[in-house]
């Protein structure tokens, strides 16, 4: 019986060692839990390498950008001379002095034409009013000794007449305007021009007849002296497109 028994025993001990050694028969039962662990890492590690490897989406080729720049395309709404320079209309130069006057007399003058033309006078009206600023005032804007009130206004000399004041030595106190208009020889052209419009015929009278029915002066005949010089100033001025 102990025969038999160790020999069991050895029969037993080999048989184990030869299952050791023998491959585990898959077919015969589940592999065991360390084989088990080993394929899932392989597989993890494989699915890792194969997304690294993945490659990205490919990039759809697009149309190129349509220009945006409105430089070299003109708006429908633009006006066809919008892009032209706008040129002020050159204005006629001023004429040289004539008649033996100085440049302020004669940008006297011109105040007299110019405002003469915008009420709508015709050059013989133009020719009595120079003529008549040439007898009273030298055409001059002159200020008064005895009105200390005209020399706060811009001048160009100083009268003794009364409180005759400006171009035509017009007066305040016989109701031709404020001392302050007066100096203006733009009014003063007007308020002269007004009166000699009132007169009846007055184109057709002598210079020195049309003058003096304004400016009722104490030496009426002076002023007829002044005709040939007062026609070329204006002649001058309406030559140059005033």
């Amino acid at each position: 019986m102990a025969v038999a028994a160790g020999v069991v025993c050895c029969l037993g001990l080999a048989a184990l060692a030869q299952a050791r050694e023998e491959p585990a028969d898959t077919g015969r039962g589940a592999p065991p839990a360390a084989d088990v662990d080993l394929a899932r890492r392989a597989a993890a590690e494989a699915a890792s390498r194969s997304l690294d490897r993945a490659p990205g989406p490919t990039p759809t080729p697009s149309a190129s950008p349509t220009p945006t720049s409105t430089a070299s395309v003109p708006s429908a709404t633009a006006s066809p001379s919008a892009s032209r320079k706008r040129v002020a209309p050159k204005r006629p130069a001023d004429p040289a002095p004539v008649a033996g006057l100085t440049r302020a007399q004669m940008a006297n003058a011109k105040v007299i034409v110019r405002t003469g033309r915008e009420l709508g006078f015709p050059r013989r009206g133009l020719v009595i009013a120079v003529a008549t600023a040439m007898q009273e005032s030298n055409l001059y804007n002159v200020a008064s000794g005895v009105l200390p009130e005209s020399q706060e206004y811009p001048h160009q000399g100083i009268g003794w007449d009364h409180d005759s004041v400006g171009l035509f030595q017009q007066r305040a106190s016989s109701g031709w305007g404020e001392v302050g208009q007066l100096m203006d020889p733009a009014f003063a052209t007007r308020q002269f021009l007004a009166a000699l419009a009132e007169i009846p015929g007055w184109e057709d009278l002598p210079l020195t007849v049309a003058a003096q029915s304004v400016q009722i002066s104490a030496y009426p005949d002076l002023y007829a002296q002044h005709e040939w010089r007062a026609a070329e100033v204006v002649d001058a001025f309406l030559s140059a497109g005033m």
